[in-house]
């Protein structure tokens, strides 16, 4: 009798024990991410950094503001120090130059990745960085544009085709 209630409770103890392991899924805000997605006009998955695009979409339509930090205006470094420092806890120099050549090591375009810093060079020598983004997917990164404020553009644009200069990950 004693061994059948020893293997009783050592079949109840198992039992749940087993039952009442569980994987707890992680927590979304679908309703802010829904919010982003359509702000940004892009999808976004679920291993995609949602801290970075929910971040991204309430910049969207600041206006543009040379020197601005804010939701009052901003301009490029501003807009990437703001987010960086928001979403990963990292503090970058102020002008998108100092970005590039203090705060990330380079890495090819072939190799950008979420979170990396595109860098774009209008100046005859393209030699220093004068505008900055942050590379979101598919081709498309968020800045600060002095004619339309915060947006959404494509590397593939002519523009940005034509005056890249070089993407960075930030150390």
């Amino acid at each position: 009798m004693k061994k059948q209630l020893i293997k009783l409770f050592l079949f109840i103890t198992i039992t749940i024990g087993f039952t009442s392991c569980r994987t707890i899924a992680p927590k979304y805000d679908y309703q802010k991410l829904a919010k982003a997605s359509i702000k940004l006009g892009m999808d976004i998955d679920l291993t995609d950094n949602h801290k970075l695009y929910i971040e991204a979409a309430e910049w969207m339509g600041v206006p543009y503001r040379y020197g601005g930090e804010s939701k009052k205006g901003v301009d490029c470094s501003g807009l990437t120090a703001h987010i960086y420092k928001k979403v990963y806890r990292k503090k970058l120099e102020r002008s998108s130059e100092e970005q590039r050549s203090s705060n990330c090591y380079k890495i090819t375009k072939r190799n950008l990745k979420e979170g990396d810093l595109v860098f774009f060079s209008n100046n005859k020598s393209k030699k220093k960085a004068t505008h900055v983004g942050i590379y979101l997917k598919n081709n498309k990164f968020i800045h600060s544009s002095t004619s339309q404020g915060v947006i959404i553009s494509d590397l593939e644009e002519n523009y940005y085709h034509k005056y890249w200069l070089s993407a960075g990950r930030v150390k």
